[in-house]
């Protein structure tokens, strides 16, 4: 069962969606993308033959499973193995098996926004896993990591799957992983996954998919906003437009209104669209490897190694805390 969301949820939702469509450029926040329909929608996205992201990192962590947990595991036994934005562990699960096989000494701590995913995490991997030791954690990143940080003084291994950090633009994803290693201490490990710059064809089709699942995704958003914060989006009126520019390595995602309209929520708000006026709804930003090096080097980590699908498409690349 999905947790009720509390007041404070609330609160910092309308906040946060009143300041984005007030700024100068329209946009929301890609964290709230995540309630239950937007969880089955993103799990379709990952199925569709057009998102290379998921297969290509299947394929590492099915491949090159053991490679892994021997690195994990090097660092040192008892650990923490902490998942950011863990979803349903599909990838994880391999490593999470491997780990149990060779008799490590660890605690699974997936971290997610979505309550949904939580609850399903808790109470589906320890039938899946006999003798998994997990504790799903609900919040924010930084937030639950700082939780995570009191339940044990274990060595912290992070698991940053799935892009994810391509969420950001550059200079985000920087600061990201400086804050990311101000909640680590020396000796910790991280596991980042990193989509790689490639033909600007195969990546734009991976976010304007032939079945039209991403655009719902997106649309989705004004769907819950609607719900959840009583606002009158009509999503009929808004078209999702994606592009990529190959020199940045910026892929993004827009919902262009179709026609002047105004968008009522409470306390009177009112927000005007001008036809053609677009909302900013998310970034998947693409990488070189000097680039992800370089992202180590500025913020305290040291790079131990890399694991690589076949097309060389897709990289999850180690680092330990200095």
């Amino acid at each position: 069962m999905k947790p009720p969301r509390t007041d404070s949820f609330k609160t910092q939702f309308y906040e946060d969606v009143v300041a984005g469509l007030r700024a100068s450029t329209k946009h929301l926040d890609a964290k709230y993308f995540y309630d239950a329909e937007g969880d089955k929608l993103f799990q379709q996205i990952m199925n569709c033959k057009e998102y290379y992201l998921t297969n290509c990192e299947m394929e590492i962590f099915t491949h090159q499973t053991k490679a892994i947990a021997d690195v994990v595991i090097s660092g040192g036994q008892p650990f923490d193995l902490i998942e950011l934005g863990a979803g349903d562990a599909t990838k994880s699960i391999h490593l999470l098996k491997n780990l149990l096989a060779q008799k490590a000494d660890f605690t699974y701590l997936p971290i997610d926004i979505s309550g949904h995913v939580i609850a399903m995490l808790n109470a589906t991997l320890p039938v899946t896993l006999p003798g998994l030791k997990i504790q799903g954690l609900q919040g924010e990143y930084f937030q639950m990591l700082k939780k995570a940080a009191t339940l044990s003084n274990h060595r912290k291994v992070v698991l940053f799957m799935g892009a994810n950090i391509g969420n950001m633009p550059v200079k985000d994803a920087q600061a990201f992983c400086e804050e990311l290693r101000y909640h680590l201490n020396p000796g910790d490990m991280v596991l980042i996954g990193f989509d790689l710059k490639k033909n600007p064809e195969t990546i734009l089709a991976a976010y304007n998919d032939s079945q039209g699942i991403t655009k719902a995704f997106n649309l989705n958003l004004l769907t819950r906003i609607n719900r959840e914060l009583g606002a009158d989006f009509n999503v009929d009126q808004f078209h999702h437009y994606a592009t990529y520019d190959p020199e940045t390595g910026a892929c993004k995602s827009y919902l262009v209104s179709l026609k002047q309209q105004d968008i009522h929520l409470p306390d009177t708000e009112v927000i005007r669209f001008d036809k053609d006026e677009y909302i900013w709804m998310e970034i998947s930003q693409k990488y070189t490897r000097e680039q992800i090096a370089g992202f180590a080097k500025r913020s305290g980590f040291r790079s131990v190694t890399d694991f690589s699908d076949s097309k060389d498409w897709f990289v999850d690349t180690v680092w330990v805390a200095e």
